[in-house]
């Protein structure tokens, strides 16, 4: 069994304009002041990183790794979820996400898809070049405004989606598998990989790439009532990474899984700092540590109502906490007899 690493940071939700969370350096210090390890870079946030460059320049790659290194933590991964949510976009969604792309391919759907794509393969040598083995993203979604199928479905149509979402991400994880970088698709609602099911069905379509990956995150499970113990036991096989956020899910008389149209605070379904929702987080490290997940467990911090450098501070301790250091050696090795093949034949009554 292998120990699993942690406790990381995932920095997209703590970036600012003002110090410590303006730069990278800065935000890497305040990061480590709080007992973590490991910081997850958010790859569209130039004041982390200029994802271009870390892909073109070996020597600019060796510079983020320095200065991230210098605060005592180490990369853990790079993150592409706004550019992968590009790569599949359905028109309903266009001006809704048009603001993750820069203006210059807003309104122009190829250009923008284009953008996304380029962004992906760049995150792919940026992260070789940095000398990590895995990557963050979204799927993109072309069919989640049918996820309830009112009005019926045509006939087709979810096989249609889904092969039109393997032709786009197949060149994308073949350029991974040449950079030896497993791409962890982060099963989300909005996603047309939103769940177990959708992720079969578009690892089939991609003939079960190697680098179609998973990155655990049970919040997002919860609060769709689906199983998050046993889904590692159906797919830990694919999980590389694991994103330690915490949910609760209240329903009631009035609402429950569709939020009725609330806000955060007064949804259902809300995401809550760790050790304030509802997620059995020492069975998930029980069983990630039996299943030898070797990867880093990382706080992605999102909460309603606390404040997130409190979040982020309890944060660092919950993980450091749940950490299993796996033992090397069984508990009742005390009482070993010691065995050979003709001791155990003896055992068995074999050699009468």
């Amino acid at each position: 069994m292998k120990t699993i690493q942690g406790p990381a940071i995932f920095l997209a939700q703590f970036m600012g304009d003002a110090a410590p969370f303006n730069s990278l350096p800065s935000i890497c210090a305040w990061a480590r002041s709080l007992g973590f390890v490991g910081v997850q870079i958010p790859s569209w946030d130039a004041r982390c990183i200029d994802l271009q460059k870390a892909a073109e320049s070996l020597t600019y790659a060796d510079e983020i790794r320095g200065t991230v290194e210098s605060c005592g933590l180490k990369i853990t991964e790079l993150s592409t979820h706004l550019q992968g949510q590009l790569v599949a976009v359905h028109p309903a969604y266009d001006e809704l996400y048009d603001g993750f792309a820069p203006p210059s391919v807003r309104g122009n759907v190829k250009a923008r898809t284009e953008w996304a794509v380029q962004q992906l393969k760049w995150a792919a040598r940026a992260s070789r070049n940095l000398g990590l083995q895995a990557h963050a993203t979204f799927s993109g979604a072309l069919l989640w405004h049918t996820v309830y199928p009112w009005p019926q479905r045509p006939a087709g149509l979810v096989e249609t989606g889904f092969t039109e979402l393997a032709k786009r991400w197949r060149p994308i994880l073949n350029d991974f598998d040449e950079q030896g970088v497993d791409v962890c698709y982060e099963i989300h609602p909005g996603e047309d990989l939103h769940d177990g099911i959708s992720y079969e069905m578009f690892l089939e379509k991609v003939d079960n790439h190697p680098r179609a990956c998973l990155l655990y995150d049970p919040s997002h499970f919860v609060l769709q009532c689906l199983d998050y113990k046993a889904y590692i036991d159906h797919y830990h096989q694919r999980i590389r990474m694991f994103h330690v956020k915490d949910a609760e899910f209240n329903p009631t008389g009035k609402q429950g899984v569709y939020g009725g149209y609330q806000g955060w605070v007064e949804r259902a379904g809300r995401f809550r700092s760790l050790g304030d929702g509802q997620v059995d987080f020492k069975a998930i490290f029980s069983k990630l540590a039996a299943y030898d997940y070797s990867g880093w467990a990382v706080l992605e911090w999102e909460c309603a109502l606390k404040h997130p450098e409190d979040g982020a501070a309890e944060g660092a301790v919950f993980i450091r906490d749940h950490i299993i250091r796996v033992t090397e050696k069984a508990f009742d090795d005390f009482a070993g007899t010691g065995s050979d093949e003709a001791f155990n034949r003896k055992v068995l009554g074999l050699d009468r």
